[in-house]
């Protein structure tokens, strides 16, 4: 599978997510050994002026055949829809016109990262570039290739959200895709890739004690659950961060950062601080998505009732004070 990369309007976090990925025989090996060909990327190929231009026209134009279009960052379509914010430099041509006419050619076309795949940070605010994603704009199909837009592999634009991509949920796409393993139902309504879509970032999370009791923390180093007074949306977000930990040993939430639902469209303007959750009557606006409303109230108040003293102590505290009790006697 020959694959190319392009980056429009964004940060580059993806790429670099995906370059910290690299293991003892790097991660571009390990895309080789599943049968992946990179013919150009713009970090890390050694094309570049005239001979990247050319290779991409030839793209472009059918004479130089690939299979799967990558695109990073948001697609900037203003002024006016011209797409004039942002030319592909050396061209002349609006980057959005590079990537309807490979988008055209391509057999997979993947959105990498919540800004490709939504619109994401670029589209925040008033958004006066007119950016959007590839087929999404925010939550509503669309954008711009268009809500019917099927590349020649017959699936839509695989939405690999997150800002950035985890690294495994980009090569793992990728292997799938070049071993013929992956269809329409391995997508999920926003079109992410199920294997890491389906769950959310509370699964596997270290500090679900604190939640199942609902201890939570104060300020930020305290080592409680984080979402009722820290605007962590880990109930909410739908990513397996804590299960699939980053680069095998780390998430936002192990780092004691509140999750703030990075693979979600809309994440980039919640209504409020990141490190804040909004309430009503004392109850947190954004509940979790995998039980009813009226469960979770009644279970909160039954859940504070029972918290130990060591968990209730360790949630406002930066470290336990207080190992679980140890009793005497087999275990039954």
């Amino acid at each position: 599978m020959k694959l190319l990369w392009l980056q429009a309007s964004g940060c580059g976090g993806c790429t670099q997510s995906l370059l910290g990925a690299e293991s003892r025989r790097g991660v571009f090996a390990r895309l080789a050994g599943a049968g992946v060909e990179v013919l150009f990327h713009p970090a890390v190929s050694e094309a570049s002026g005239a001979d990247a231009l050319a290779l991409l026209a030839d793209a472009a134009d059918g004479r130089l055949e690939f299979d799967a279009l990558c695109v990073e960052g948001a697609l900037l379509r203003g002024p006016n829809g011209s797409g004039r914010f942002h030319v592909l430099a050396g061209s002349g041509v609006p980057m959005i016109d590079w990537v309807r006419r490979l988008a055209a050619r391509a057999r997979h076309v993947l959105a990498i990262g919540s800004c490709t795949a939504f619109g994401g940070i670029s589209a925040g605010g008033d958004n006066p570039t007119e950016a959007c994603g590839l087929q999404f704009d925010g939550a509503e199909p669309g954008g711009l290739l268009g809500a019917g837009f099927r590349a020649g592999g017959g699936l839509p634009v695989i939405n690999v959200a997150g800002c950035p991509a985890h690294a495994d949920w980009i090569v793992d796409t990728l292997m799938a895709l070049a071993g013929g393993a992956f269809s329409a139902t391995d997508l999920d309504a926003l079109q992410r890739p199920r294997f890491y879509a389906e769950q959310l970032v509370h699964h596997g999370c270290p500090k679900n004690e604190f939640y199942e009791f609902k201890a939570s923390a104060q300020k930020p180093s305290d080592l409680g659950c984080l979402m009722e007074n820290l605007g962590c949306k880990g109930t909410q977000a739908h990513a397996d961060c804590n299960v699939r930990p980053w680069y095998g040993v780390g998430s936002c939430i192990r780092g004691g950062f509140s999750c703030i639902a990075c693979t979600e469209p809309g994440f980039e303007e919640p209504g409020h601080p990141f490190m804040e959750t909004p309430k009503v009557a004392g109850i947190p606006i954004g509940l979790p998505l995998d039980m009813p409303k009226a469960w979770f109230v009644a279970l909160a108040a039954l859940s504070k009732s029972a918290t130990p003293k060591r968990v209730r102590d360790a949630a406002t505290a930066d470290q336990p004070a207080m190992l679980p009790s140890i009793r005497k006697g087999p275990r039954k």
